[in-house]
């Protein structure tokens, strides 16, 4: 008797009770697949990160005793989907039962339920055995028609996991929140430290990758690929982030340079989400540094909230609301990004190096995601559909259940505030504010119209009073608006006119 058990490319936990002692009676499968490939164009690194781990993932289960059946993508016998796979992996070993974890996406959980159905073999789906909340937590949780504040859910995290509270149960520091000290701007002092995983060659796979056909955006960086590939890395990439970014990850998380793309950052999020790192044990070594005191409060929590609070918080908006999350669109946006998303040749000095940034290194960090590609699509009424699939296709770290939400509702609102209570829209002086990218930039951040205008200020502006029936009512949208009524009225005719001038060349900026 032979028990199939599948393993995907954003399931390589080897703590999973699976993996605690060899099973003779179970292969583990493991596939590249051209069906996973190809529902968007996907970064080269991407690709190359995800099957080069998949690759490691499978020789250590083999060196631990497990049996493997690894696919390759250029295998003659992949049929380079999950259903036809299974179908002749059943046949070929005569298995009499079928075991998959969760998976974590909405389309890929209905795809292996229809494989599982073809198979026609008894089945269990078992959890995948990473995150802080269940599936059936989450459903509870989220089970309203207005999901709940994501202060509200990380203080019941904080709460139902014991962290950071004193011994009356109230937040270290005397606040749950210290996000109000994390906004400052790098200056380029303290020095940010080196990248933190050396580059791996992985050109024999992107060969393989290339012949196979499978197309992809960026550069491959297939000689120097520099992502954990193994836990081993990954860990390795959590201890260098807690001794020497977390001190300061705080105070400049939201911070922008032209100078270092990853700052105080930690980058360890294609690692957590493709299960080589635990969400607790990297919690765990922030509380450990600042418990030793080699680092603050602002910097611990704010480092904390984003895993125990935003990422469990996005993916139980995503899987309470799916599928009809991902056809959310409430302020009605239908244009198409412009061609420099693909290239970065754009005058912007700000979006070209954040997309020319992200197409060399698959790698943006959240602001430069919010603020910058995110919020001038949000300006541009670009479609979400179309933000979606760019976000989801350029960034290593992006899987539907965490790239939507923050797309499609964080970033863009579509879901009309279901996760956001108000637009992340800005004009140039929030850039200007956080970063270094106006120095030098064509365009005056202090512009509204005219050639050498920010096309920030003037589409800020125009999508404000294009949405002013949405907006006007949000106590927190009260400020601009009452700024827009104090300005002239030719200085405000030449600002929407100028913005209506921008939005017929997008291509052109």
């Amino acid at each position: 008797m032979t028990t199939l058990r599948l393993v995907l490319g954003d399931q390589l936990n080897a703590s999973h009770p699976w993996f605690r002692q060899p099973d003779d009676g179970c292969v583990v499968v493991m596939m590249e697949i051209r069906s996973e490939t190809d529902y968007v164009i996907h970064h080269a690194q991407k690709v190359l990160a995800i099957f080069a781990a998949m690759r490691r993932f499978a020789e250590a289960l083999r060196a631990a005793g497990h049996r493997v059946h690894y696919l390759r993508i250029g295998d003659s016998e992949n049929r380079q989907g999950f259903a036809a796979n299974l179908q002749w992996l059943a046949a070929h070993y005569q298995a009499t039962r079928f075991e998959r974890m969760e998976a974590d996406e909405w389309r890929v959980e209905r795809l292996l339920d229809e494989a599982s159905a073809r198979l026609g073999l008894p089945s269990t789906v078992v959890d995948a055995a990473h995150f802080l909340c269940e599936r059936g937590e989450l459903a509870q949780a989220f089970s309203s028609e207005r999901v709940p504040r994501l202060e509200y859910f990380y203080r019941d995290m904080r709460r139902r996991h014991g962290l950071l509270l004193d011994d009356h149960q109230k937040p270290v520091g005397g606040r749950w929140n210290f996000d109000a000290d994390n906004r400052a701007r790098w200056p380029g002092e303290p020095p940010t430290p080196d990248w933190p995983w050396a580059p791996t060659d992985v050109s024999a796979l992107w060969q393989e990758i290339v012949a196979a056909g499978v197309r992809t955006l960026g550069e491959p960086g297939a000689d120097a690929l520099a992502w954990p590939l193994t836990r081993s890395q990954a860990r390795a990439g959590l201890q260098a982030f807690i001794k020497q970014a977390l001190p300061h990850f705080g105070r400049f998380q939201d911070a922008m340079s032209t100078r270092e793309p990853l700052l105080f950052h930690s980058g360890l999020s294609f690692a957590l989400n493709t299960k080589m790192l635990h969400p607790r044990e990297v919690i765990d070594a922030a509380l450990e540094a600042f418990e030793a005191g080699a680092v603050d409060i602002a910097a611990c929590e704010g480092f904390v909230r984003q895993i125990l609070g935003w990422r469990e918080y996005v993916r139980g908006v995503y899987w309470s609301r799916m599928p009809d999350y991902a056809q959310t669109n409430a302020l009605q946006a239908r244009r198409p990004l412009p061609r420099w998303y693909w290239t970065g040749e754009t005058h912007m000095a700000c979006l070209r190096h954040a997309i020319g940034q992200s197409l060399r290194l698959a790698y943006a960090h959240h602001i430069q995601r919010l603020m910058i590609t995110g919020n001038f699509a949000l300006l541009a009424g670009c479609d979400p559909d179309a933000v979606d699939a760019w976000y989801l296709g350029i960034y290593i770290d992006a899987f539907e259940w965490v790239e939507m939400p923050n797309t499609r509702g964080m970033s863009q609102y579509a879901d009309g505030g279901l996760v956001a209570s108000k637009p992340y829209a800005a004009s140039a002086s929030y850039i200007k504010r956080q970063s270094d990218y106006c120095k030098g930039c064509r365009y005056a951040a202090t512009r509204r119209h005219g050639d050498d205008a920010c096309p920030f200020n003037a589409l800020y502006w125009d999508f404000m009073l294009r949405h002013e029936a949405d907006f006007a009512s949000n106590p927190r949208m009260a400020m601009p608006y009452r700024a827009w009524k104090r300005m002239d009225e030719p200085e405000r005719t030449a600002t929407l006119e100028h913005a209506h001038r921008l939005l017929e060349r997008l291509d052109t900026l």
